[in-house]
Order: structure tokens, then C-alpha cells, then sequence
């Protein structure tokens, strides 16, 4: 390690979505910030990568309404900085057996009768009902974190590509990270690291396991895939909640299951599989009949997952400068700017007791 040192105010470890939503917010307010990241831009190694996520309101339990509806607000904020669209509103559809599972915003449960009428190219199976959600959408999630990236530094952060973190220590002064480039002081420290959390945050590493999962997406120019005929979805199923994605500008419809092996996030996650792409391949054509799979083609990417499937946000404790930022367990990345507010709200010692439903206090309780 060479023996050059910086001082800030706050470092960030992982440039994802959260990572670089935490460095723009805290730029945008001033803060000298630096962030970490071990891989180069827009890499494909994490979760964050890939042209498109869903986004909702419907969610199973309301404890997650508020967080949600700053989400929503936050990429109208992006939005409006960046001149550019990030949400494209299509609809969705979540299909469950038996009662409704979900509610938030204008979300409506719906017979199985009138599935078809909201949605012309889905078909769930017998004995699903479904919950209807008029504000679901689609992220142009390349797109949204390119923005992130640019912005921050355009407002002053500091953003570090290829460079590994090989340890950090926090005092009562503050924390020392230390890379294979520098040692760096700061007030604070934000770990936001993803499929890296459990050996960043190594108090919680038993909390963490990381998913290899696939996504097969079908070719681009397909009425039956573009909204109104067909929007977002999930499917619950033995075998996993199976989601799917229409076809928004140059991205085409895809469809996955959020039900993988568990994976080494330091192995790169390979190619998909022939068994992978016919299981997705069955299921796209199940749900979505008219869809023409010709040329599909299947990515995968790491979800990191905990045992309750809800965030890790707030400080550590015992450790009051250094803040968890795992907005994980496969349904983060549409959280980001809010997810990167309420992380700079932490680092500037702003309280947020309305995330306590995700601190890490839970786990010290339990």
C-alpha cells in the first residue's frame, strides 16, 4: 500500500445505486465526501447494473408506505435535476393465492375475472387473485445511476473506481478506512457495499446471504410487451416469486425469479445456464403467451438477501460513526434517492426514527 492519506468528512464504500445516491445527497448539502468503489463504473458484478427495475407502491406490510412514497418523490427530484426521465408508469399486477397480501397507495385487490381487462398480456394461473397497482412503473435504472455518479462529483464528491477496501476501524474521533491505494480519516463512514456487506459489516455477516439470480429479457419491438398491454407483475409460485418487467424504449420485456443459489459475491457470476434460460423461457410463455422469445437473452446478476427480506439502514451500534446502507434483499434499487437521503440524514446526525423497522438495532434486540 503506498503511504498516501486524505481527510473528509464522510466516506462511502460502494458506488451502486445506494452508495452513489448517498454521495449525491451528502454533495448536494455540502459535504465533503469520497466514495469507494472496488470495481470500475457501471459494472456488472453487484445488483446494481441492468437497463430497467420495477417500482411500486403496493407493498405487503404498511410499515413501508412512508419509505416508498419518498422513493417515489425522490426520482421526481432526480428527475427534475437531471432533465431526464427515470420512471416510466405502466401499471402492475402482483398475483398471490388466496387473500390480498398487498396495499399501499392506490393499490386494489382484483378478481381473477378482470385480470385481463387491466392487463391484456398476462395470464396467471388458476387460483390466483391479484392486487392492482395504477402507479407501478418501470426505473431506467442505467440511466438513473449514471446520473448519480455525474452528479455527485459535479457537486464535489469525490469518486474512487478500482480501488479495494481492505479494512476500516472507527474510534470516537471518527473512522480510518484503508484502502490498496491510501489510508483516508473521516467523521463518518457509510457502508453501502452490497453483496460485500456481510464482510464489510462483519458484526452482522451471519445476517447476509447473497443469491446468483437470472433474468431472461426478450427482444425489443413487441406490441404485447409494451404498455398498456402489459406492465409490471409477479407471480407467487412454489419455487419463488417470479417477476416480470414490459418492454420500456430500448430495453425489452424480462421476466426472473427472486430464488437462487447461494453465490461467493468475489466469484463473477458467469453465464446463464441452458437449464436457467428453458425454466425462465417456460415461464415467460406461461405468463405472457404472445411473447416471442426469439434472440432472448438471459444476464444475472447477486441479490443479498436477510432473513426478514427488509433493509439494513441506521448506525451501528456501539459504532455511531460508521452507518449501515444494505438497502438490499431484492427490492432496493427502486429506494434509491431515499435510500441515499436518509443515509446522508444519518451522516449529518439527522435522527430518523422512522427507519427503525430497518436498523440494525432489530437484530441487537433479537
Amino acid at each position: 500500500m503506498s503511504q498516501l492519506s486524505s481527510e473528509t468528512d464522510v466516506v462511502v464504500l460502494g458506488l451502486g445505486i445506494h452508495g452513489a445516491a448517498t454521495a449525491y445527497e451528502l454533495a448536494l448539502r455540502g459535504v465533503k465526501v469520497v466514495g469507494i468503489e472496488q470495481f470500475e463504473a457501471l459494472h456488472d458484478r453487484g445488483s446494481s447494473h441492468g437497463a430497467t427495475r420495477m417500482i411500486r407502491r403496493a407493498y405487503p406490510n404498511p410499515v413501508w408506505n412512508p419509505l416508498v412514497g419518498e422513493a417515489f418523490d425522490g426520482w421526481a427530484r432526480w428527475e427534475a435535476a437531471a432533465g431526464a426521465t427515470f420512471y416510466t408508469p405502466t401499471t402492475g399486477l402482483y398475483a398471490h393465492r388466496g387473500e390480498a397480501t398487498m396495499q399501499g397507495g392506490r393499490s386494489r385487490a382484483v378478481e381473477a375475472g378482470h385480470v385481463t381487462a387491466l392487463m391484456p398480456s398476462v395470464s396467471f394461473p388458476e387460483g390466483h387473485n391479484a392486487v392492482y397497482d395504477p402507479d407501478a412503473g418501470v426505473l431506467a435504472a442505467a440511466s438513473a445511476l449514471e446520473f448519480a455518479h455525474s452528479a455527485a462529483r459535479r457537486h464535489g464528491a469525490e469518486l474512487s473506481f478500482g480501488e479495494r477496501v481492505i479494512s476500516w476501524e472507527s474510534d470516537e474521533n471518527g473512522v480510518t478506512v484503508t484502502t490498496d491505494a491510501r489510508s483516508i480519516r473521516a467523521s463518518k463512514l457509510v457502508v453501502a457495499g452490497g453483496a460485500w456487506a456481510s464482510s464489510l459489516l462483519p458484526r452482522y455477516s451471519e445476517r447476509f446471504e447473497v443469491w446468483r439470480i437470472v433474468t431472461l429479457a426478450a427482444r425489443t419491438g413487441q406490441t404485447c410487451a409494451q404498455p398498456p398491454m402489459l406492465g409490471t407483475f409477479s407471480v407467487d409460485m412454489d419455487g419463488g416469486l417470479v417477476f416480470g418487467l414490459p418492454e420500456i424504449g430500448d430495453a425489452g420485456a424480462k421476466i426472473g425469479i427472486d430464488a437462487g443459489p447461494v453465490w461467493d459475491p468475489n466469484t463473477p457470476v458467469g453465464d446463464a445456464t441452458p437449464a436457467e434460460v428453458d425454466r425462465l423461457t417456460q415461464l415467460f410463455r406461461a405468463f405472457v403467451p404472445d411473447i416471442d422469445l426469439e434472440g432472448a437473452e438471459a444476464v444475472a446478476c447477486l441479490y443479498t438477501m436477510t432473513p426478514d427480506l427488509r433493509f439494513v439502514i441506521g448506525e451501528i451500534p456501539g459504532q455511531a460513526n460508521v452507518i449501515a446502507a444494505a438497502a438490499c434483499s431484492g427490492h432496493g434499487f427502486k429506494f434509491g434517492p431515499a435510500i441515499g437521503a436518509a443515509a446522508a440524514d444519518l451522516a449529518q446526525g439527522i435522527a430518523r426514527p422512522d427507519l427503525d423497522f430497518v436498523s440494525p438495532m432489530r437484530w441487537e434486540a433479537a
